[in-house]
């Protein structure tokens, strides 16, 4: 179990506070939604979640397998719905992966990230479209 405490900073800021290492991050609203815009909104945390957990995963996956994924990355666009309530609609996550990477396994790595705690926890009401380029 890992606890995460928030503290309400007021101008609809919040700081994050991950217990077991100490890391601190801060919060605000969005523009379109009465903030300033100048940190992660929850939902832009919602979307980076998504996006570290996929590379995370199959870097593990990786890992297990006695291999690295040199140069991976990734990119992750959020669209929030135009209709009430407001939550995340979509995600479209680009996932670059390295070139070299042998076709035979390259479906494997895609299953892998497409299994990611992140994804399986995202309801059916936010679609998740992924692309895996080899370049």
């Amino acid at each position: 179990m890992v606890k995460i405490t928030a503290t309400y900073l007021g101008g609809l800021r919040c700081r994050l506070k991950h217990e077991p290492s100490g890391s601190v991050l801060e919060t605000d609203a969005p523009k379109d939604n009465a903030g300033k815009g100048e940190a992660f909104s929850p939902t832009d945390l919602a979307a980076s979640s998504l996006l570290s957990c996929i590379l995370t995963t199959m870097a593990i996956y990786a890992k297990r397998h006695d291999t690295d994924l040199p140069g991976m990355s990734g990119e992750v666009l959020k669209e929030m719905s135009a209709e009430a309530p407001r939550r995340i609609a979509k995600l479209t996550v680009t996932v670059k992966m390295p070139k070299d990477l042998p076709v035979a396994e390259r479906a494997v790595y895609e299953r892998v990230g497409s299994s990611c705690p992140v994804h399986k926890s995202l309801g059916t009401g936010t679609l998740v479209e992924t692309t895996y380029l080899y370049a």
